[in-house]
């Protein structure tokens, strides 16, 4: 396995397939999951000709699990070390839910040349917390929910999850997939749990609205209509706003996690969106 030791000493894993001087799309997957959450996308951009680059992020997946720097500053500044030490240019920034956080946090902040675009799906930007700036975002008791599920039985609380408002699996007519089920379970499992306790603040109150002002290049808004995790009202139709040269493209009827139920649908919009 190929892993990055970082300033701090936390070694980070990451993939890295395709030929390197090919242009680089990197993954940024969601809480509280691991690079795996992007095999069929790196398999698809891969086979496309592509660099292709997912990091398991600190205290998730195969990286150490830290007790420590589980916040959205240290999030972006790991994914500037990884780009400088595999010296990306160019590069393309794909991420889901967290990630998407990830993404527009590094990308506001990156060094001229290492970003060429950006696509947030189903991403948290610009806050999910309430506020009074933000009136449209979740209570805070949805976010205290989460740590005592957590807290009480995180194996019980992974599999609820994905069997029900992530994959939409709760929803009438849904055909659930045990293997998507089983795969978030094993990836969330995979990480530890002080990193992924201390995540939902980082994911949840988190406010990136300078970043996303910041921010030249273009991006890419993928989200679902149907998305339960983080209702697009309140994350995507606000950020859209935001952005100097955004594009929002929604998905009527899909769930937070549609690049997993849709591959091909969702491929095909980023294929484009890069090539463009």
């Amino acid at each position: 396995m190929t892993f990055l030791t970082l300033n701090d000493g936390v070694r980070i894993f990451y993939k890295d397939w395709g030929p390197k001087d090919a242009q680089p799309i990197v993954f940024h997957h969601g809480w509280p999951l691991s690079a795996d959450d992007w095999d069929n996308q790196m398999l698809f951009f891969s086979q496309k000709g592509y660099r292709v680059i997912a990091h398991d992020r600190r205290g998730h997946g195969r990286s150490d699990q830290t007790d420590a720097g589980n916040e959205m500053d240290t999030y972006a500044a790991d994914v500037a070390a990884l780009a400088e030490a595999l010296d990306l240019k160019n590069a393309v920034h794909v991420g889901h839910s967290t990630g998407g956080g990830e993404v527009i946090r590094y990308v506001a902040r990156s060094t001229p040349g290492r970003v060429a675009k950006a696509v947030l799906i189903g991403a948290v930007p610009p806050i999910m917390l309430k506020t009074a700036r933000h009136p449209d975002g979740l209570p805070m008791q949805v976010f205290d929910g989460f740590r005592e599920a957590l807290s009480q039985n995180r194996a019980q609380f992974f599999l609820d999850v994905p069997s029900g408002p992530f994959y939409g699996f709760n929803r009438e007519g849904a055909a659930p997939s045990e293997g998507l089920i089983r795969n978030w379970w094993r990836q969330g499992m995979m990480g530890g749990a002080k990193a992924h306790y201390d995540c939902i603040a980082a994911f949840s109150e988190t406010d990136f609205t300078e970043d996303l002002k910041a921010v030249s290049q273009p991006v890419l808004l993928m989200h679902g209509e149907d998305d339960q995790v983080v209702p697009i009202e309140a994350s995507a139709r606000k950020a859209i706003d935001l952005l100097q040269h955004g594009t929002l493209k929604t998905y009527r009827g899909l769930s937070h996690g549609m690049f997993a139920t849709h591959p091909d649908v969702i491929n095909a919009d980023l294929l484009a969106f890069i090539k463009a």
